[in-house]
């Protein structure tokens, strides 16, 4: 196997790692609080714990676009520019 392609894949996992930790932390952290929270108040309806959730994971994926998009675009200039070195 080229290093090259080793490296790029390793990197390509790292970014998908690091784009999709802010929405699943926010999406645990909520879902931990209505958890407790309907646990305290006996409460056991489904939509008290998926709609915090999602407004937490949306609220979270706008505010991250720009960083999420800056980290994409520097992958994707970085494996072009790798694929422009390999090519003959």
């Amino acid at each position: 196997m080229d290093p090259a392609l080793l490296a790029a894949g390793r990197e390509a996992l790292l970014v998908a790692m690091t784009v999709s930790a802010p929405p699943l932390a926010a999406a645990l952290a909520v879902g931990l609080v209505t958890g407790a929270l309907q646990a305290a108040t006996q409460v056991q309806d489904h939509a008290l714990g998926a709609v915090p959730r999602l407004v937490a994971v949306f609220a979270i994926v706008g505010l991250a676009a720009p960083w999420t998009a800056a980290r994409v675009v520097r992958f994707g200039q970085a494996c072009v520019e790798a694929a422009l070195r390999v090519a003959p």
